[in-house]
């Protein structure tokens, strides 16, 4: 196997981002939102992680955290007598597909590229003094809270960690080319997701990118940009005195230093190894799975690829392979984002308009009942043919992450709109509007 711990991904950014949000930003005892609302605490938030919890830094547990998983997982490899060979590999050109670490060659008759990817930044010849910024791999060793903060980015990783800044005191701007984030959700999440970062104080730049980066004498970071409205001329301005700028504007994979075409696997233009539904790349007894294939960029995912390969290749079970289709994912945000299944726009257009009937509902969650802050949540479900089969969920609210799995494996089952009437509701909470919509 080649690769550089797939499951990385939950180390350095699943687990703290729960960390920080769930020990520090949202929960319902401790929410700081909540406490200022409800006047049990000031307005003024320590720009030290140290202070935001009572034992220790947030860092502190965090990297305390993630040492103790690797030791687990090495002592579980170690047990199961499997050899790790430190270093970076590549393909050589011998016959056969041969992996070279260090001037050692190895070789063996299933290979597995499974080296991730990393978070991409600008170049300077694109952007002047891109490099001055950071990306989520910078964020998680940060030792102070930063005072002004500016995001780049639109997608999932952007908005978790502005939300986390901006709800920790930081004052945060998002930078988003369009009018929206998350613009391959359903437009339900996307709307109200960039409502309620506005709603928690981060400031949204819409139709907006980065022009130039520059330090001043000072050691801040003087941030250029051109905003271009629709309808609007365009305008530029600066945002001054910034201790972080984050790059959150996708990830590339860890493929440009195996010399994949010495054995003729074959990449996108992106770089991505191309794979069947198998995990197949085009070179015999090579494979691939996770984010270097660039599709289903989440950590589960790879963990189940890999699993089921495993299965086909040591187990002669033949047909066995990941079915990517109704894979349920979470957006770690303020509040959370749980979805699974087609979008309207998807649903419409594989079904036909005609076809798709929808049912939504927004409300305000019980707990907000005795806060003077309210926040919504919105749910809709999408559903296809006479039948009403569920091919979508979307949601955003308070509890959202956490009630999205069982719902997945009814919607993996094929559960439709009457099997959801069918299950008694549980109140009160705010699942059960998923089995009552009408």
């Amino acid at each position: 196997m080649v690769g550089n711990e797939q499951v990385s991904a939950v180390y350095v950014a699943g687990i703290p981002a729960v960390f920080w949000k769930g020990g520090v930003a949202n929960r319902p005892r401790e929410g700081i939102l909540e406490k200022r609302d409800a006047g049990k605490t000031g307005t003024k938030t320590s720009h030290r992680w140290g202070r935001l919890l009572p034992a220790g830094t947030i860092k502190e547990k965090r990297d305390a955290y993630v040492r103790r998983l690797n030791e687990i997982y090495e002592n579980n490899v170690k047990k199961a007598h499997i050899d790790i060979i430190r270093g970076y590999g590549k393909f050589t050109a011998d016959p056969e597909p041969t992996i070279e670490v260090d001037g050692k060659k190895y070789t063996a008759p299933h290979i597995l590229i499974a080296t991730g990817g990393r978070p991409a930044v600008p170049p300077d010849s694109e952007i002047p003094g891109a490099s001055l910024g950071i990306t989520s791999d910078g964020f998680f060793d940060l030792e102070d809270l930063p005072r002004r903060s500016v995001i780049v980015g639109a997608g999932y990783i952007a908005v978790e960690i502005v939300g986390i800044l901006s709800t920790l005191g930081s004052k945060s701007s998002l930078l988003i080319r369009r009018e929206k984030v998350l613009r391959t959700f359903d437009s339900m999440i996307s709307s109200n997701c960039t409502q309620e970062l506005e709603n928690i104080g981060v400031d949204v730049w819409k139709h907006t990118q980065v022009k130039t980066v520059t330090k001043s004498p000072c050691g801040l970071l003087d941030v250029t940009v051109t905003s271009s409205a629709p309808g609007h001329k365009p305008t530029e301005r600066v945002i001054r005195d910034v201790d972080c700028l984050l790059w959150a504007v996708g990830r590339e994979p860890n493929t440009e230093e195996l010399c994949l075409d010495r054995v003729g696997v074959q990449v996108d233009a992106k770089g991505h190894v191309v794979v069947d539904e198998y995990q197949n790349t085009t070179r015999k007894g090579v494979y691939a799975v996770g984010d270097v294939c660039g599709r289903a960029l989440l950590t589960p995912v790879a963990i189940a690829a890999g699993r089921k390969l495993a299965h086909r290749l040591f187990e002669d079970k033949k047909e066995s392979r990941l079915d990517y289709h109704n894979i349920p994912t979470v957006v770690f945000s303020h509040p959370p984002i749980g979805t699974v299944g087609l979008t309207e726009d998807e649903a419409v257009a594989a079904h036909g308009r005609e076809n798709v009937k929808i049912y939504s509902t927004s409300f305000t969650p019980l707990y907000y009942a005795v806060t003077r802050r309210k926040v919504k949540c919105v749910m809709k479900l999408v559903c296809a043919g006479k039948e009403e089969k569920v091919v979508g969920l979307h949601m955003q609210g308070l509890g959202c992450d956490e009630m999205l799995q069982g719902f997945a494996v009814a919607i993996k089952m094929g559960a439709t709109k009457a099997d959801l009437d069918n299950t008694v509701a549980i109140h009160p909470t705010s699942a059960e509007e998923l089995v009552t919509l009408r």
